[in-house]
């Protein structure tokens, strides 16, 4: 694959970086209520290595089918780096895929804070490296999204593919 091929639909790009590594995916929504997923799965494919999406919305999905802490949730809120984490983790781990990526935030027009503005966002996103190595990790992205409910998820989707693109690159750099 041509890496400097920036006209190419990210969904795209994400479908070849995993097909070419032979990797799996999974992802974990709440705000994005299951675009990211339809987005990886726009791409012809996809069933090479998209394995599954969570949709979990409200705090008891997040925890029943996450693994998402209690804790965390009554300390933070859903829309929280902690939770964003957990969720990728938690994909990752219950869908048995190299990677996993997450989203939670605030849509809006309405649920904003001073602290957390419509908009907010986080990105989590979860690798599975081989076993004995030390290497799996979750890193999460906090950025704020404009506009209204409808452009907020739709850009919220684009930086989760992003992140998902950018850290999977770091990791095929690595190695």
């Amino acid at each position: 694959m041509d890496e400097s091929d920036e006209s190419a639909p990210i969904e795209v790009t994400l479908g070849e970086l995993l097909t070419e590594r032979g990797e799996s995916l999974a992802t974990a929504e709440s705000l994005t209520g299951g675009l990211v997923g339809s987005r990886v799965t726009d791409a012809p494919g996809a069933s090479a290595y998209f394995d599954r999406g969570f949709v979990t919305y409200a705090y008891d999905a997040k925890r029943e089918m996450l693994g998402v802490s209690r804790e965390s949730l009554d300390a933070e809120g859903a829309v929280s780096a902690s939770v964003a984490e957990q969720m990728a983790a938690g994909a990752r781990d219950r869908a048995n895929t190299t990677w996993a990526v997450a989203t939670t935030g605030i849509a809006g027009p309405n649920g904003g804070t001073a602290e957390k503005p419509v908009g907010l966002t986080y990105v989590g996103v979860a690798h599975a490296a081989p076993w004995g190595t030390e290497e799996s990790f979750v890193r999460t992205e906090r950025v704020v999204l404009s506009g209204d409910r409808a452009a907020v998820k739709r850009k919220a989707v684009d930086t989760a593919l992003d992140a998902l693109v950018r850290t999977i690159r770091e990791v095929n750099d690595e190695e």
